[in-house]
């Protein structure tokens, strides 16, 4: 057979499944072809190619080679049934239905949902916090993915909680383990007097194209998708491995589109020079993740996500595969308005939306943990002074959106009798904080009860002429994306005398949007206890020191040393 008998995809398929396939059947079938002459399953044909160039598949590859995991509910009410959580691969593929086994940090299951876009109805919120209160720890937690998260499940509740999610209209299939996990957008898509277009119609598309299609699931690792529609709130997109923000250009409206970003590994999304019609966002991203699925590395899971496929391929192979795939070459255009500077912190306060005489309130929230009871308090006014709209953001706070001028005053009166805010200092505005090691085995360091104590001690101490972000994250995950932040705090244990206590490596001068760049390490292992003065002792010198400028300003123009020496002095 020649070449041309084939397809451009059923050609590049040859390079490695062929042989696969002969391994695993001792015959030789038709490129293209599984049993029956059915398209073969896109996993088994990437381990298969995998294989066929002498590659071993790591144990979490062995497992979804063996039973796909979205095959295996059936092991997990067995589980709960006998009231056991699972080992360590069982743990792997439960993942996949959106729970997690998070022992030893908590002998309990955690689930994450699946919630486009961050936005949910009054409906939904009080369905979660009747889930919360029979079934997990009486809280939910808001994510870094605009997502919220129960804990302290027991094993015998598992199932049910996902079963529960489902009936009020949240899947939590594939929020775990190798697949896509929730689609970030802006907060305030559709209400945006700022914005380009309204994505909410595109990010729902999105959404039900990666729950229905069994083939993206049990990608090489987890992959981030992020769209902005170009207005003031920002997003965070450029941390995604899909990037796209809506842009004007000679053409008209299209998406930007960027790949790669993963700034746990120092890089944010990498541009491609291509736009998008937005017609063409689903089948694209589709053809994108099945160039990934085909080239990730399944022998390594510390190499497997998109950004090492880039480092390897280069973008132009990468997109050449991309439009092999799709058929037709993609758009190129280097000529794009430059849009709105992003309002940091924009997601606080009482913000007036394009539509006449509506509001959006940003609530605060302490560290992203609301209770049963304010989760239902937030439905209680969504419905009584909005339209039933919630809308999760990036930064673990949330948006009530729709209040008539009217009932604006009435609404923060609301908010403040759950014992939540809507003002924000500008400390507490851009506090961000993972689950620590309170429920993560990975964690050094407890972030969530330091976070609240550092943004306590420093509102007593100093007033910040500009907001400011502080992320503290437990471990190398970087799952509350320190590397972009102000100042980013990594846990660590640090030693003292005989003993390790929890400690922060200490990073500044990160940022995203306009601000973009990846913080640096400049005074590594501070122990906890001393972590608040040092804190204070850096914001302190920005204000004596460079007033007017911002944070990130005045620590680009010190080095290394410059900026270890003034964390160590001792605040005023």
């Amino acid at each position: 057979m020649t070449d041309a008998a084939f397809s451009p995809e059923q050609q590049e398929y040859l390079k490695g499944f062929m042989a696969g396939v002969e391994a695993r059947r001792g015959t030789l079938l038709p490129a293209g072809a599984g049993e029956g002459g059915a398209p073969p399953d896109a996993l088994r044909a990437a381990q298969d190619a995998t294989l066929a160039r002498g590659g071993k598949l790591v144990p979490q590859e062995e497992a979804k080679r063996e039973r796909h995991p979205l095959d295996r509910w059936d092991e997990m009410t067995a589980r709960a049934t006998a009231g056991k959580f699972p080992k360590p691969i069982e743990d792997f593929i439960g993942r996949f239905h959106g729970l997690f086994f998070v022992g030893p940090a908590q002998n309990a299951f955690m689930c994450r949902l699946r919630i486009p876009g961050g936005i949910l109805t009054a409906h939904q919120m009080d369905g979660i916090a009747a889930i919360a209160e029979d079934c997990a720890g009486p809280y939910a937690d808001i994510t870094t993915r605009a997502n919220l998260q129960f804990r302290e499940i027991p094993a015998e509740k598992g199932p049910e909680v996902v079963m529960r999610l489902a009936e009020i209209g949240i899947i939590p299939k594939g929020t775990g383990a190798d697949n896509i996990r929730n689609i970030t957008a802006s907060p305030t898509a559709g209400i945006d007097a700022l914005e380009l277009v309204d994505t909410r119609p595109l990010v729902r598309a999105l959404h039900h194209h990666i729950l229905n299609t069994r083939d993206l699931f049990a990608l090489p690792r987890k992959f981030n998708i992020s769209v902005a529609g170009g207005g003031a709130v920002e997003v965070l997109e450029e941390t995604n491995d899909i990037a796209l923000r809506a842009v004007t250009t000679p053409m008209g409206l299209r998406y930007r589109l960027t790949l790669g970003g993963i700034t746990g590994h120092h890089d944010f999304a990498r541009p491609t020079g291509i736009v998008l019609r937005p017609e063409q966002v689903v089948q694209v991203c589709d053809a994108i993740l099945r160039v990934f699925i085909a080239e990730g590395d399944r022998t390594d899971r510390t190499k497997a996500r998109l950004k090492y496929v880039l480092d390897r391929l280069g973008i132009e192979s990468f997109v050449a595969l991309v439009e092999q795939r799709l058929g037709f070459d993609l758009e190129r255009c280097e000529e794009i308005a430059p849009g709105p500077a992003p309002a940091k912190h924009g997601h606080l306060g009482v913000h007036r939306q394009k539509q006449a005489g509506l509001n959006y309130i940003g609530l605060v929230t302490p560290v992203g943990r609301l209770t049963v009871a304010q989760l239902r308090g937030i439905a209680d006014l969504a419905r009584r002074f909005g339209s039933g709209t919630i809308r999760l953001t990036v930064w673990q706070n949330l948006l009530v959106s729709d209040i008539p001028d009217a009932q604006v005053e009435a609404a923060c009166a609301a908010i403040e009798a759950l014992g939540l805010g809507w003002q924000a200092s500008h400390v507490r505005g851009g506090l961000v904080a993972c689950t620590g090691n309170a429920g993560c085995k990975f964690a050094a360091s407890n972030t969530k009860r330091h976070a609240a104590e550092l943004a306590d001690f420093l509102d007593a101490r100093i007033t910040l002429p500009a907001p400011i972000n502080i992320h503290l994250t437990g471990c190398h995950h970087s799952c509350a994306q320190h590397y972009v932040a102000d100042i980013g705090l990594l846990g660590a244990k640090v030693e003292r005398g005989e003993d390790l206590v929890e400690g922060y490596d200490l990073h500044v001068g990160g940022g995203a949007g306009p601000e973009q760049r990846i913080g640096r390490l400049v005074l590594p292992k501070v122990p906890q206890d001393a972590l608040n003065d040092t804190v204070l002792a850096l914001l302190q010198a920005w204000l004596r020191d460079a007033p007017g400028e911002s944070f990130q300003a005045f620590t680009a123009r010190h080095d290394d040393a410059a900026l270890a020496a003034i964390a160590l002095e001792t605040a005023a």
